[in-house]
């Protein structure tokens, strides 16, 4: 939330809630601020998770911001904030979140258990395992932040109308070797899948492995990079 304070009078913030149909609605968040004289100060304002239909991606509903502000000694006093619509950064949000909700209707998207090391790589499967109706293509695997997918081929297949499991051929390497990375790393297994249903428009879904072959994956990048014990 962008707040322009042109008063000299400083204005404290104790909450902040964001409010539309588009996202389930969070309790407030304590704020806690004390806007002087500004141009723009960014207040940060979490949001529940979109709402979305099986029948399509949903447009963008109009948003207000609602805060509880004070001046000087008075009393907090509830404000509501309209939020220019459309806005840009909620419609990107829930498109998003929207578009990998209904290739999860469709299908199950998940790392296979057997992953196995040859040669300087690690070799498994993505498997997917329908759900729902239509033809599921996965078009293309992204790497993370220490990891780098490839596969055979791109597409990389699809599941048909009449089919209920395909599996995926994909190789993973380092994508760095530094010591710190392992320890840090936040982002390392989230792996986007660009998938599309029945030629649709594309849409990216987060895959993340289970804990076991996140463990063997982390084991196989250590002696790769040489860092193993």
């Amino acid at each position: 939330m962008a707040v322009r304070n042109t008063s000299e009078t400083p204005v404290y913030f104790a909450d902040v809630q964001l409010v539309t149909p588009s996202f389930k609605t969070l309790p407030a968040r304590r704020a806690g601020a004390v806007i002087g004289k500004t141009e723009r100060t960014d207040l940060p304002i979490p949001y529940g998770a979109a709402n979305c239909s099986p029948q399509g991606l949903p447009e963008v509903q109009p948003a207000t911001v609602v805060a509880h502000v004070r001046t000087g000694s008075e009393q907090p006093r509830k404000v509501v904030f309209e939020v220019p619509h459309p806005d840009p950064l909620l419609a990107r949000l829930l498109r998003d979140e929207c578009s990998e909700f209904l290739i999860k209707q469709a299908a199950t998207i998940e790392f296979g258990p057997d992953w196995r090391e040859s040669g300087k790589v690690m070799r498994g499967d993505l498997v997917v395992t329908r759900r729902g109706q239509g033809t599921v293509a996965l078009n293309d695997i992204g790497g993370t932040t220490h990891y780098i997918a490839t596969a055979k081929s791109k597409p990389l297949g699809v599941l048909e109308a009449g089919s209920q499991r395909l599996e995926v051929p994909v190789e993973l390497t380092p994508g760095r070797c530094d010591p710190h990375a392992f320890a840090e790393a936040k982002k390392a297994f989230l792996f986007p899948v660009r998938a599309a249903i029945d030629g649709g428009e594309e849409r990216v879904v987060i895959v993340t492995p289970p804990k076991p072959v996140q463990d063997r994956l982390i084991d196989y990048a250590l002696r790769a990079c040489g860092l193993g014990g």
